[in-house]
């Protein structure tokens, strides 16, 4: 008798860790690639509870890392957030899947003004995300001349203080732009200056940095930063901390106005389930709480509402709502072709001389 309870009892383990391994294995595992600090991720957590959904969730640095682990393969990504050049460049490429916008109700509280921009004009392969500029971040503490123009980030007097982005769009943007040429210029002697410039600039920045920026700058470890307008409105929301002391400028010479936006590559095994997402990112609740906790602008109209009614100061701020006419002389990213051959061989070339 005890020899047939064991039997039972073994075979009830048996079909009770069959029936267990069976339902792990048919839970979808959403693959979401984003960059860092850039989602609040207790909606992560929210959204695997309301869906049964399991979301592995990584992040990035630059659009071109992003770009280099999809050609690499390996790993099939179901939804990831790049900017607008890259994505007219992945739309190119034919390295994403067209979105059915028939799954994504909560598409209609997306602004008009970022619908069918020019990175993919007939809105078919991505769905806006947030937007904003780039600018210098600075310590007020640190810095007691104006922040408005980009010639302070080759100011000998604040050397060793200054910090720089490491993306080369940006860095080489902010240099063409500096000597009144296009952020996208494919003219080889404006290249070749804004190569120069930023040789010249390398004795007096602390180095090239990414996501650790706002922090280095809230923590007085330096004086200017390039970073996204995000970063000043993420410490701005923080209501812990008194960072009265930081400031963000968006620079007279004009910069770039970026828009990043959530795709589907062709790659993905979950199609349906990461609409699910998107549409999910969408709707005006989370979209509130993520724009209010990462600090970056929605294009939502309703988040923007909400944010209008319980913070309408932040419109006043240049972080968060540019100026028309710094708008107005802002440029967007656009894919540079075989130029971005020679992008990067010009970032390496300053980077290592």
């Amino acid at each position: 008798m005890k020899k047939i309870v064991a039997m039972v009892i073994l075979a009830s383990v048996i079909l009770t860790t069959a029936f267990a391994m069976t339902g792990c294995s048919d839970r979808v595992v959403l693959n979401v690639f984003n960059w860092g600090e850039y989602i609040d991720e207790s909606l992560i957590d929210r959204f695997e509870d309301e869906t049964g959904i399991k979301v592995n969730y990584k992040t990035y640095d630059t659009n071109e890392t992003l770009l280099a682990k999809l050609e690499a393969g390996g790993v099939s990504y179901d939804v990831v957030f790049p900017s607008d050049y890259a994505i007219s460049e992945m739309i190119k490429r034919d390295m994403l899947l067209p979105i059915d916008f028939g799954n994504i109700p909560n598409f209609i509280y997306i602004d008009g003004r970022f619908k069918n921009r020019e990175y993919d004009p007939e809105n078919k392969y991505s769905v806006p995300y947030f937007w904003g500029t780039i600018g210098i971040l600075y310590n007020k503490n640190m810095v007691d001349d104006p922040v408005d123009s980009w010639s302070i980030l080759w100011d000998e007097k604040y050397k060793g203080k200054i910090l720089m982005k490491k993306d080369v769009r940006d860095a080489m943007g902010i240099a063409l732009k500096l000597l009144g040429y296009s952020m996208n210029s494919t003219n080889d002697s404006e290249l070749q200056e804004a190569k120069e410039l930023l040789v010249s600039q390398k004795d007096l920045i602390n180095g090239y940095y990414g996501d650790e920026i706002k922090d280095m700058i809230a923590n007085g470890d330096a004086a200017l930063g390039v970073t996204y307008s995000g970063d000043f409105m993420d410490l701005y929301w923080d209501e812990s901390t008194d960072f009265s002391y930081i400031g963000y400028g968006v620079p007279r010479e004009g910069t770039n106005l970026w828009f990043d936006a959530m795709v589907i590559p062709k790659v993905s095994k979950h199609k349906a389930e990461a609409e699910m997402f998107i549409n999910f990112m969408l709707d005006p609740e989370i979209a509130f709480q993520n724009s209010n906790e990462v600090g970056y602008t929605s294009p939502n109209t309703e988040a923007l509402r909400r944010i209008r009614e319980e913070s309408p100061e932040v419109f006043e701020l240049p972080a968060y709502w540019p100026d028309d006419s710094i708008v107005e002389l802002s440029e967007v990213y656009v894919d540079l072709g075989e130029y971005k051959t020679i992008y990067n061989q010009i970032w390496m070339e300053v980077r290592i001389e």
